[in-house]
């Protein structure tokens, strides 16, 4: 931060919470304000795992594979089974798990971006003086709603694909008037309502879920960085910088679980939610 004052730990972390944004927002709801730094670095982490799988395809050997390509053959296994498992149209699967790894790979990526250095860029925007026009910036895509409700969105788009691609226009419309209650007329408008608000749930679960996590994360290695830089400030702070050692160590191990972790959960809700679309109730 340019500040010459220290901010207060209120400030720091409203600070570090704040997107780059194109513009102000005009209301609470402004559709025209985009955040540029969730934008490029999704984008940027899309383009290195796609490359990433690229470059285990195109090196991939029928001998003894490398640990890179062993690493990968493993992950695609994984990945292939529990498509298997859940989506039993084997047409679909040839889309579906190249899908769910794409996912996968996607969202481990912009999680891990969570174990840089809190201050880290903003660090080097200081030195470089980029803090002159950058003063906010924000490293992990996940940990901003409107990534994961944009990824979340989009499975609900496959998912009614999928309803139309298996069932027809006709079926699905059947299926959305006599499910769950039956299909007696009067029960028509009930089921549709039930169906729309399983939809809805679906998808802004399925992005929550996600996106809170990420947060809570973000928050915590933001209270840490704050117990260092009180005990830099500190004249007897000596159990306060071991404190924050073993504290940021802790959780950055624990944190590995939980990229890893919510990236295969989403993947796996992505799958799941596609498989239902190819059920008939």
């Amino acid at each position: 931060m340019s500040a010459q004052a220290a901010p207060s730990a209120g400030e720091y972390i409203s600070h570090h919470l704040t997107h780059l944004q194109n513009k102000p927002m005009s209301g609470v709801i402004d559709f025209s304000v985009y955040n540029i730094d969730s934008i490029f670095w999704s984008v940027f982490l899309g383009v290195i795992g796609s490359l990433l799988l690229w470059k285990a395809a195109r090196k991939a050997t029928s001998g003894v594979p490398g640990r890179f390509q062993a690493a990968v053959e493993i992950l695609v296994e994984m990945v292939d089974n529990q498509a298997k498992g859940i989506v039993h149209n084997a047409q679909s699967r040839k889309l579906v798990a190249p899908l769910a790894l794409a996912v996968f790979v996607w969202i481990f990526l912009m999680n891990s971006m969570d174990f840089l250095p809190v201050d880290l860029f903003h660090g080097i925007f200081a030195v470089t003086g980029l803090d002159q026009n950058i003063h906010y910036f924000r490293v992990v895509p996940t940990a901003d709603l409107s990534t994961t409700l944009g990824m979340s969105t989009s499975v609900l788009l496959i998912c009614l694909f999928y309803n139309i691609k298996i069932k027809g226009f006709g079926g699905w419309f059947h299926e959305l008037t006599t499910a769950p209650f039956g299909g007696h007329p009067i029960l028509w408008p009930i089921n549709f309502a039930f169906q729309m608000i399983e939809f809805m749930a679906k998808t802004v679960s399925h992005g929550m879920r996600l996106f809170g996590n990420m947060y809570a994360g973000e928050l915590v290695f933001m209270l840490i960085a704050l117990m260092g830089g009180t005990a830099a400030m500190s004249l007897s702070g000596v159990l306060l910088p071991l404190g924050h050692i073993i504290a940021g160590s802790v959780w950055a191990i624990f944190h590995i679980m939980i990229v890893a972790l919510q990236a295969f959960i989403f993947m796996m809700l992505t799958l799941v939610y596609i498989g239902q679309a190819h059920d008939a109730h």
